[in-house]
């Protein structure tokens, strides 16, 4: 089950029993058919019981009477401008939908999902099952649930909308489907705009976790993962390995292949988020949708050993203590079961270890979820950058400063942060630091190696120039996240300097980090250079498994624009656009392309089609305004550039380079009087503040210069 505003907030970054129905998903073609679950039953019932108890077992179905569970008995609900009844005919299940004026009919052919909420999925042709923006609340109706809701519950999407559930971001083969079927691949041929998307089994089974397991693998040595003994805090390498399969599914990442085996590490089939906004608060506690994987690897249970299964059932994978219990695996209870440590009456829900080191957001409108970072609550930090805090979560009447004494109070003698731990927050917070403490975030290896990585990555916010001398050490890490990320930001290295230490990231164990490399790589001859173009396939393939969606397409375009292939370049635009109407990074790679090659009549075109399509898009009123401008057109252009203001008024870029026109256009007074009252909406406003004392000295005003002096 999944929401995907996310997405859409990141579209700029880079990143069953087998059974056929015609025009629908069908066990893909000239693919060795699995039995999955049907092959491990025999010896393994109770696991296979165990496993009928969880989410997992519900995780897709046809829609059947015993599938089922919202209420198709002509319910009806209404949502802004769309109206929908749901009712059954000759045992189908159907829901009829008014938006826009006009009523469809929709057969919802499969169940998604069982709790806390079930979703639908309709067949809309060439392959394609999108997810219908109707969902159902299985909380019990004492708890409010038993009820229909909108996936967007506070908005009215539209259909000139990427997040209208036609198009590719609400996409089940593309946006879902891998982690919720056994053995599954998409299969989608962007020449003909077509899935072929099969699976083994129709729901998430042994396979999902174990792969296909070997017919006589009941004669090798089989180890079950190890129980965390409160002597023994450090679980198996292998054991740490064996969670890459839950990773696989409970992470925000891009597939770099059709399909997942668990039996192959992650790094090898996903490059994962990177802790960043406006995914992550800045001290990187969960914000936007990310699912575990980048709050676990933060912890110090990640740190010590501990592994999914020390806390979850391997089969069932409910928790295996629903109370402070589970903590107390490793945490004596002599010492944390303790009023003075809980700052509440033992057997209190206040009291609830999981309340204070792992609160919940809700998802998806009825879904609350761990934050698995699991750190101890600061509120202090609610002070300084308006990051949630436990106490608050519950106490909401309270004030942050009131929670900060409380907390004081208990533990005058808390762990302070260390300054590089502090240096990093600020520097999630600002998107930039002096380099040297920068670097030393990068290189603190008493950090998390994901938070390092994070930081690694935000390089070019502080500098646009690194070294061989600066990265080898991370080339050469034994953590891959420092590897990935040192791949992710070989455009600051010269030419000169990718030929050196960072070429062996080409042959890197993990095609997460090959293929990032390779996209740094391409000035080279790759005919003469065997590893590069190995990692050019790969990256080629990861780009060619996601053009059923934007992105897939302009980072299709952006290999054949640094191989100097610019007419492909220009077709693997135009069909991300012809698949993602409502995507605007496509259009404004497109008239960049345009405007390289002399061609002005098209970027003008390109732009105007853009904005046309996606009215309320700040990237393409900026870029045009611009464009506008390079072309001495700068009272039209100021128009564009406002717009992109208005859009998004806390871009510090937008508005500075609006300010900046204003002013050229001989409007200072205006300019210097919208700084003042907006300046306050940037994080990071050093430069705008230098803007400001120039408009100040330029127009004779003291007293504004001396005010933003002191920003």
């Amino acid at each position: 089950m999944y929401s995907f505003k996310l997405t859409e907030k990141l579209k700029l970054a880079l990143y069953c029993l087998p059974f056929v129905l015609a025009a629908t998903a069908v066990e893909a073609k000239d693919r060795p058919r699995s039995h999955s679950n049907e092959n491990c039953i025999e010896c393994h019932q109770q696991e296979n019981d165990h496993w009928q108890q969880s989410d997992h077992y519900r995780s897709m179905d046809v829609a059947t009477a015993e599938s089922v569970i919202g209420d198709f008995d002509n319910a009806e609900f209404s949502h802004f401008s769309q109206h929908v009844r749901f009712y059954t005919r000759d045992g189908n299940y159907y829901a009829a939908l008014t938006e826009a004026g006009e009523t469809t009919e929709y057969h919802l052919q499969y169940t998604f999902g069982y709790r806390p909420l079930q979703q639908y999925l309709v067949d809309t042709g060439k392959g394609r099952l999108q997810l219908f923006p109707y969902a159902w609340d299985a909380h019990p109706k004492e708890q409010g649930g038993q009820r229909w809701y909108h996936n967007y519950a506070d908005e009215d999407i539209k259909p000139a909308d990427r997040l209208h559930w036609l198009q590719p971001s609400q996409n089940w083969n593309g946006m879902c489907a891998d982690c919720h079927s056994d053995g599954l691949v998409r299969g989608f041929d962007h020449q003909t705009d077509h899935f072929n998307t099969g699976w083994d089994h129709i729901n998430v089974g042994c396979q999902s976790c174990h792969g296909e397991m070997a017919e006589d693998h009941a004669k090798a040595e089989y180890q079950k993962p190890n129980s965390l003994a409160a002597s023994d805090w450090h679980t198996s390498k292998a054991n740490l390995q064996s969670i890459d399969g839950c990773y696989a599914c409970h992470s925000l990442r891009s597939p770099l292949t059709d399909g997942y085996d668990p039996t192959q590490p992650f790094l090898d089939q996903f490059s994962p988020s990177m802790l960043q906004q406006p995914l992550y608060y800045a001290d990187g506690q969960i914000k936007e949708e990310v699912y575990v994987y980048g709050s676990f690897q933060q912890s110090k249970m990640h740190q010590l050993g501990v592994t999914c299964f020390n806390c979850h059932d391997k089969h069932t994978y409910k928790i295996i203590d629903q109370t402070n219990g589970l903590c107390h695996q490793c945490h004596a209870e002599s010492v944390y079961e303790t009023e003075q440590h809980l700052m509440h009456k033992p057997g209190t829900s206040g009291s609830e270890c999981v309340e204070c080191h792992m609160p919940n957001t809700t998802y998806m409108g009825v879904d609350p979820r761990r934050d698995h970072s699991m750190r101890v609550p600061r509120p202090e930090l609610t002070v300084q950058y308006d990051i949630p805090n436990s106490c608050n979560r519950c106490h909401d009447d309270k004030s942050a400063e009131w929670a900060v004494e409380q907390v004081a109070g208990h533990y005058p003698n808390k762990r302070p942060l260390s300054d590089n731990e502090k240096a990093y927050i600020e520097l999630q917070h600002s998107l930039s630091l002096p380099l040297p403490m920068h670097l030393a975030i990068i290189n603190d290896a008493t950090l998390p190696e994901l938070k390092r990585a994070s930081a690694l990555a935000l390089l070019p916010n502080t500098t646009q120039v690194l070294d061989d001398a600066t990265i080898k050490p991370w080339v050469e890490s034994s953590l891959p996240l420092i590897r990935l990320a040192t791949a992710q930001v070989g455009f600051l290295l010269s030419q000169a300097d990718r030929n050196k230490s960072y070429a062996a990231l080409l042959n890197d164990q993990y095609k997460a980090v090959r293929v990032k490399a390779a996209m740094q790589m391409l000035h080279k001859d790759i005919s003469k250079q065997p590893a590069l173009k190995k990692a050019v396939e790969e990256l080629n393939t990861a780009n060619d498994i996601t053009r059923w969606r934007g992105e897939g397409g302009l980072n299709a375009s952006l290999v054949h624009v640094q191989l100097n292939q610019m007419q492909p370049a220009i077709d693997a635009l135009n069909q991300a656009i012809q698949v993602d109407p409502y995507f605007d990074g496509s259009y404004v790679n497109l008239a960049d392309l345009y405007r390289n090659l002399g061609k002005a009549g098209l970027e003008k075109n390109t732009y105007v089609n853009g904005i046309k399509t996606n009215p309320n898009s700040s990237l393409l009123h900026y870029s045009y305004g611009l464009s506008l401008i390079r072309n001495q057109q700068k009272q039209q252009a100021l128009q564009y550039l406002q717009k992109a203001h208005q859009l998004e008024p806390d871009n510090a870029q937008f508005g500075y380079v609006y300010l900046v026109a204003l002013d050229s256009l001989g409007q200072s007074q205006k300019a210097l009087e919208l700084l003042k009252q907006s300046i306050g909406n940037y994080r990071n406003g050093q430069r705008l503040a230098e803007l400001g004392m120039y408009l100040s000295s330029k127009l004779g005003d003291e007293a504004s210069f001396n005010w933003f002096a002191a920003q």
